[in-house]
């Protein structure tokens, strides 16, 4: 295997992790905690359960920016990006920067805090927004692994 297949079968492998567990925590975990767990405990809990769930996350967002940069610059496909039948590259690249802002920047410097705050204010409705924030998550990795994964197999809508 060479290098560049090397490096895809990285990305898709940290994208299947990455997004499959987006979707696991938003689907399955969250909608749970919501049935079980208390209004006043859920964020609580739910952190608790996450956290462990974090370094998974960053990891393969690392893994997936670094095998993305990797392709990009091997397969000289800098060109792509000036062509707007190509929107799912951007997309990657925009998705890759939401969650990893989110994850590396914003979170540690602010996020969790306001959060915590936040929910001994109004617990209901912090966790409210936590699922909002999930499911939108969720929905812009959807779409653009969708986009990606047709547009690498030659479906152009534009």
């Amino acid at each position: 295997m060479d290098d560049l297949a090397l490096a895809r079968a990285l990305h898709v492998a940290a994208v299947t992790l990455w997004i499959g567990g987006v979707a696991f925590v938003t689907t399955v975990l969250l909608p749970a905690v919501q049935r079980e767990v208390p209004k006043a405990q859920r964020v609580d809990f739910f952190e608790r359960i996450e956290g462990r769930f974090a370094w998974q996350s960053r990891a393969t967002t690392l893994i997936a920016g670094a095998s993305g940069l990797y392709m990009l610059h091997g397969l000289d496909l800098w060109e792509r990006f000036l062509d707007p039948g190509y929107w799912w590259m951007h997309a990657m690249v925009l998705t890759w920067l939401v969650f990893t802002l989110m994850l590396f920047v914003l979170e540690p410097l602010f996020l969790h805090r306001w959060f915590r705050t936040r929910a001994t204010r109004d617990p209901a409705g912090t966790f409210r927004l936590v699922l909002r924030l999930h499911r939108a998550l969720l929905t812009l990795g959807l779409v653009t692994v969708l986009g990606a994964v047709a547009g690498a197999h030659g479906w152009y809508p534009f």
